[in-house]
């Protein structure tokens, strides 16, 4: 017998970093939990679940998960964008934690079980030295994993994106009332990145998968010739080196180098990836399963990719909350084409909100069987830690113009 969604409240908290949670009760108590995280839009995404989204919801019958996601996403003629479709994921993500714990089953299970026995991940390492890099890389790989994306200076500037000079940690998001703006010298960039990577796979040996990300700040011809260089390197790959938007771009990075290629971490919909995937431009593809959507829409741009032969690879960054990285896990358990997961990982404190289920050993993750996704929310604790208005740092050339990112 179908239940009826009761109530839907969004609880915005911020234990190490700012989340938006949506939270879903039907008429027979059961609780399912959705993410709708936009990193520096926090507020407007809650807005436009509380005053928009959750009223829609109420009476509704959470089983009919597929209906919901069509009404939500066809019901609405300003569709798509970021804050439309993390509103309409994280209401996705909390309909299928209900599905599951009304059957008792964890979400993979729903989706046709598991076809892997656990999930290849990697995890970032940064120096601002190539010593500093190295120590920090060695630091990952001793904690079992096989894949490491690494990040390093750039020699003639003060700051580079997501990297602290004598810090190996990774934390890109400043608190504040404006974004930190940094200085960027793409040419420096593109001439130091080959050397410190070459001189880190001299040192890691040929085993260990390497990726490393551009942050979409190159022009094509600067891209296409990084990624040229970079083939001696032997990349896992080289990721969003270029802007998404421009998407013949990606064509002519593809036709210079042989440098495997990840791009769609901000993509939202299957629309956004369909070309470059259908092209085959792109080796990964990157899209959040809840900022595209929900677990419903991102199965969708899965099956496109493995049409293409193209790999799955969701975006995993410590600005989703553990519900997002928990539904990542079930939808990759179950996806064939999966090639590997980010996992960036949370401060300590972000446990005493989220309670999860889902576990890593030896760079390879798994969901846990718990019914539903897995994660559940303490919403006492929640409730000490108030929003903090918080944002990733913007970019200028020299010569004061705005990067693409």
């Amino acid at each position: 017998m179908s239940s009826r969604i009761r109530s839907a409240d969004v609880i915005v908290t911020s234990p190490g970093r700012n989340f938006v949670t949506l939270k879903v009760t039907t008429d027979d108590g059961v609780v399912g939990w959705g993410d709708a995280t936009v990193n520096g839009r926090e507020l407007a995404v809650a807005a436009y679940l509380r005053d928009h989204v959750a009223p829609l919801l109420v009476g509704r019958d959470a089983d009919r998960i597929e209906d919901t996601w069509q009404f939500l996403y066809r019901g609405a003629y300003w569709r798509r964008g970021p804050i439309t479709m993390a509103a309409i994921g994280a209401v996705d993500l909390a309909l299928w934690d209900i599905r599951g714990k009304v059957l008792d089953q964890p979400v993979y299970n729903l989706l046709g079980g598991a076809v892997r026995d656990g999930i290849l991940s990697y995890t970032h390492a940064s120096g601002w030295t190539l010593e500093e890099l190295k120590d920090s890389v060695d630091e990952v790989l001793s904690r079992g994993f096989r894949a490491v994306r690494a990040q390093s200076g750039v020699p003639g500037l003060d700051t580079v994106y997501g990297i602290h000079r004598g810090q190996s940690s990774y934390e890109p998001a400043a608190r504040g009332i404006s974004p930190v703006e940094e200085m960027w010298d793409t040419r420096a960039y593109v001439r130091h990145a080959p050397r410190v990577l070459a001189d880190l796979r001299d040192h890691v040996g040929e085993e260990v998968e390497l990726l490393h990300d551009a942050h979409h700040r190159l022009r094509p011809i600067e891209a296409a010739q990084l990624a040229k260089d970079l083939e001696p390197v032997r990349l896992f790959w080289l990721e969003d080196v270029t802007t998404g938007e421009n998407q013949e771009a990606m064509r002519l990075v593809r036709e210079n180098t042989t440098t495997p290629l990840a791009l769609g971490e901000v993509f939202n919909t299957i629309w956004d990836c369909k070309d470059l995937i259908t092209s085959q431009s792109i080796d990964f593809i990157r899209s959040s399963v809840m900022h595209a959507g929900g677990i419903s829409h991102s199965r969708r741009i899965n099956d496109l990719a493995s049409l293409w032969q193209v790999q799955v690879a969701p975006h995993g960054p410590s600005d989703v909350s553990p519900i997002t990285m928990a539904a990542s896990l079930h939808l990759d358990l179950a996806t064939p084409n999966l090639g590997i997961q980010e996992h960036m990982g949370y401060p300590a404190v972000t446990a005493e909100v989220f309670r999860s289920t889902y576990s890593l050993a030896d760079g390879m993750l798994h969901p846990g069987d718990a019914p539903g996704l897995g994660v559940e929310v303490d919403e006492d604790a929640a409730a000490r830690f108030p929003y903090s208005r918080a944002y990733l740092p913007v970019a200028r050339r020299r010569d004061g113009t705005m990067t693409d990112w």
